[in-house]
């Protein structure tokens, strides 16, 4: 679709400078600008990118000092960044904007679709399941027997979710997506093999978390394995079973979290963090990237490394050992200096 500038501008309730009759179709970085494409500028640094983009539009502040006039046709705005924002929601939910249930998917005679579900192909809805409205289904997602999904739910192509599963309203669910999926519990016998434990629990999913492409969510032995509401989960993190994640935490990529293990609300957690089983992260706790965390942890502590200490002793210990070396050369120096004088 093509929009004039003039249209983007009553959207913003911007200020045009230029041609307001000028169309757009696309979006890009104001240092890729191409024609026929809207940029946007919010940090100063990019200024000198206004004066020479193709871009044939470029949303920016209504404070913006201009040295001479650009090529594009400008719309001011009060901040350019949270106004490009939501022209990107609107632009992908334009996109996203499908319905209908595909003839090539299957849906079981006792489950129950909401209003305004999309079932894309060769998706697959068990018995006693239940959509709610405005959800979509991409396609060859698995629906396993009794999972319930909420409204204006998004489950990406490929995500397969195990019997029992519940899932909240306003969720987003990226491709490759596995919740349900056993958890690792495994009994040691006698002859050293293994006896596994049967995992009878489920996985609940609270209102409006988003789970990143490839993580997994294994279901508890008992009871549930919970993401609470507001929770954002990156890209190929593991939740063992009988894991519980607070309210609006943030997970970045690669991290895994062991069986049981608790993490409280409005933590951020960098990349690469493992969690050992069977202990308590409490409330805004900050994790480094690649740091191992061993026990317990209290509200609001920043940690890192590996095992996990303060984040501020960490600092100075790497500021130490980045010198390790040449301290060990000193020490050899003094013994040798003390064997002279012996």
């Amino acid at each position: 679709m093509e929009f004039t500038a003039k249209q983007i501008a009553q959207f913003m309730q911007g200020e045009i400078e230029g041609d307001p009759e000028v169309k757009v179709s696309t979006l890009c970085k104001i240092e890729e600008g191409k024609e026929g494409a809207l940029a946007f500028l919010a940090n100063p640094k990019y200024t000198h990118y206004i004066y020479d983009t193709l871009a044939s539009v470029v949303i920016v502040n209504d404070s913006l000092a201009l040295e001479r006039q650009p090529k594009a046709t400008l719309i001011r705005v009060k901040d350019a960044y949270s106004s490009f924002a939501s022209l990107l929601e609107m632009y992908n939910q334009y996109r996203s904007c499908r319905s209908g249930v595909s003839s090539l998917s299957f849906v079981d005679k006792t489950a129950v679709l909401g209003e305004d579900v999309y079932l894309g192909e060769f998706s697959v809805v068990e018995k006693g399941s239940s959509i709610g409205e405005n959800s979509k289904i991409y396609p060859q997602v698995y629906v396993g027997e009794n999972v319930h999904i909420g409204k204006n739910v998004t489950i990406f192509a490929g995500v397969k979710i195990y019997h029992d599963t519940v899932i909240g309203d306003n969720v987003i669910i990226h491709s490759g997506v596995v919740l349900g999926a056993d958890g690792f519990g495994f009994a040691p016998l006698e002859d050293g093999t293994f006896k596994k434990i049967p995992q009878i629990g489920n996985v609940i999913i609270e209102d409006d978390v988003e789970l990143g492409a490839n993580t997994c969510v294994d279901r508890s032995t008992m009871g549930s394995t919970v993401i609470k509401k507001g929770t954002k989960i990156d890209n190929l993190c593991q939740l063992a079973h009988n894991v519980k994640i607070g309210q609006n935490t943030v997970m970045s990529a690669m991290t895994g979290v062991a069986g049981s293990t608790s993490i409280g609300d409005n933590c951020f957690i960098g990349g690469q963090v493992g969690f050992a089983n069977s202990i308590k992260v409490g409330n805004r706790v900050k994790v480094g990237a690649k740091s191992a965390v061993m026990k317990n942890m209290k509200d609001d502590s920043a940690i890192q490394g590996n095992p996990a200490f303060s984040s501020r002793d960490f600092l100075k210990s790497s500021s130490v050992f980045r010198h390790l070396y040449e301290l060990e050369k000193r020490v050899r120096e003094l013994e040798k200096e003390c064997k002279k004088e012996v």
